[in-house]
């Protein structure tokens, strides 16, 4: 016999009993509403001391009431509880007596009870508990029904809200991406019918069918179940809000953002610069640095962390890299940005190092690791440590990162270049399938295609300046002692303290430490 819960069960209630607040976003059918119920017997049998108190359940619609209520009287009837009937009443709405709804309850012997109310915010008045809602992108009013329930947090109350998306503009998808963004401190959890299924879903059904699993089974129920949501099935089963039109960051939101004094700085090759002798490129590169990077990193404070992001780009899409200084007040500012198109790949490494060795500070920085750019990466990171993240940027990479960059818009956090192609790149984020990201398409600007590198680095960037950070610094080591002309020996010079040198860069030889003391 398995185990009652599945994994997923398992860490739902795990994290209702640890955490005030609790959203799970989900795939239809994945028994949470089951487990849901067991978590209110559970808290509303303890006795206060031990974490008990009443449990208010709200599900959009009078059946999923009544069902709530079914479960939670079976699971009391195994736990052996003392529990009365389940009673109906009537809710009575002070303000408008059309409203009144049938309410279920159950008492239980703890003198706790769990109780089935409307969805309505006023039916939370003067209560106190864990509050569950249920399917809570389909309820009529949302936002009030939070503020209600949220309320009861001050005496030591809860929050479970469980739901499949309806939408992503809808209050539950928005209350989502703010826990991602960081702007409410609740749990999030994300449930896909694939996720139920590798921990065993179907197994369970078989279980309560009596008939046999198998993996050929499985696969051929799952079929099934998606062919039935059809169309409908990204939002159904794996959690994916069908999409709205416009794009993720409106053009008023951007303009507000973009601070002139920014600096777009660009270098473009032709396809004959790349066969040119090294010596020469790098020469050439060398003269564009001094020209037009060393001005501006000259301009920088040099008591401001600074932290980068880099989208790759060589001869199709742009090399984008983005600069933000982190200021006193915690805004994210971007002094300069730099776009290179068809610069060859030693180039690339020969600039971007350029910027990093003169960076002040240099805290962090987030690189785009995908084909070609996983050589740029690697390099970048064997030359700067642990303080460079090679990325490989995926559909939850851009999950977890979009909405904190698009929380610095609209909180007045971040500065922009105010330059048209940037402006253009960052409108080009769209929601594909539930997430924010670049989508395949591509744009032409007056020198070549683009493809919302901007947004991408930019993007990058801003999660570089929220990573946790190693800020590199140096101790001086005393050097020996000796007479000028005498020999130095190895017992002066030990070979561990000139290795843990040359690991950090650091060349004796150049400075007259081996050999004769100068």
């Amino acid at each position: 016999m398995s185990p009652i819960f599945l994994t997923y069960q398992s860490l739902f209630m795990e994290a209702v009993r640890d955490n005030p607040v609790v959203v799970i976003e989900k795939s239809r059918r994945t028994g949470l509403s089951w487990t849901a119920s067991f978590v209110a017997d559970l808290t509303a049998a303890m006795a206060p001391i031990a974490g008990g108190m009443d449990v208010f359940y709200m599900g959009y619609n009078l059946e999923m009431a009544r069902e709530f209520i079914d479960y939670c009287a079976e699971h009391a009837s195994m736990m052996q509880q003392a529990v009365s009937q389940v009673s109906e009443s009537f809710w009575r709405d002070p303000e408008k007596p059309e409203n009144d709804t049938k309410v279920f309850r159950i008492d239980f012997a703890s003198g706790q009870k769990v109780l089935a109310l409307p969805s309505r915010a006023r039916a939370l008045r003067g209560m106190q508990g864990l509050v569950i809602i249920d399917e809570a992108a389909f309820h009529d009013d949302l936002a009030e029904l939070l503020k209600a329930a949220l309320a009861l947090l001050m005496w030591g109350g809860k929050v479970a809200i469980i739901s499949t998306h309806n939408g992503d503009t809808s209050p539950f998808a928005e209350l989502c991406d703010e826990i991602r963004a960081g702007r409410k401190p609740y749990v999030l959890q994300r449930l896909t019918f694939d996720d139920a299924l590798e921990d065993g879903l179907f197994r369970k059904i078989c279980e309560r069918k009596g008939e046999p699993w198998s993996r050929e089974k499985e696969s051929v129920w799952r079929d099934e179940i998606i062919a039935f949501y059809g169309s409908a099935a990204d939002e159904e089963l794996f959690c994916i809000p069908s999409p709205s039109s416009g794009a993720y960051l409106p053009l008023v939101l951007i303009e507000a953002r973009a601070d002139r004094d920014a600096r777009v700085l660009r270098w473009a090759c032709d396809a004959q610069f790349s066969l040119q002798p090294e010596h020469i490129r790098e020469a050439e590169c060398l003269r564009w640095c001094e020209e037009n990077l060393a001005p501006v990193l000259d301009a920088l404070d040099p008591r401001t962390p600074h932290v980068f992001g880099e989208d790759f780009g060589r001869s199709g899409d742009l090399t984008v890299i983005w600069i933000l200084a982190l200021l006193a007040n915690l805004t994210r500012h971007t002094p300069f940005t730099v776009e290179l198109r068809n610069v060859p790949f030693d180039q690339q490494r020969q600039i971007l190092f350029y910027i990093l060795d003169r960076l002040p500070r240099f805290r962090a920085g987030k690189m785009d690791a995908r084909g070609n750019g996983q050589y740029l990466a690697e390099v970048t990171v064997q030359r700067y440590g642990a303080r460079v993240e090679a990325v490989m940027l995926s559909e939850g990479w851009y999950r977890d990162n979009m909405p904190p960059f698009k929380a610095a818009f609209e909180d007045a956090m971040i500065t922009v270049p105010a330059d048209r192609d940037t402006v253009d790149d960052l409108r080009a984020i769209q929601i594909v399938r539930g997430v924010a990201r670049i989508p395949e398409n591509r744009t032409t600007d007056k020198t070549g295609k683009r493809h919302g590198d901007a947004a991408v680095a930019g993007c990058m960037a801003y999660a570089a300046s929220r990573s946790d950070y190693v800020e590199y610094a140096y101790e001086s080591v005393p050097l020996p002692t000796a007479s000028p002309g005498a020999e130095l020996t190895s017992d002066a010079w030990p070979i561990e303290r000139e290795l843990a040198a040359e690991r950090l860069g650091f060349n004796p030889g150049r400075f007259g430490l081996r050999g004769r003391v100068m």
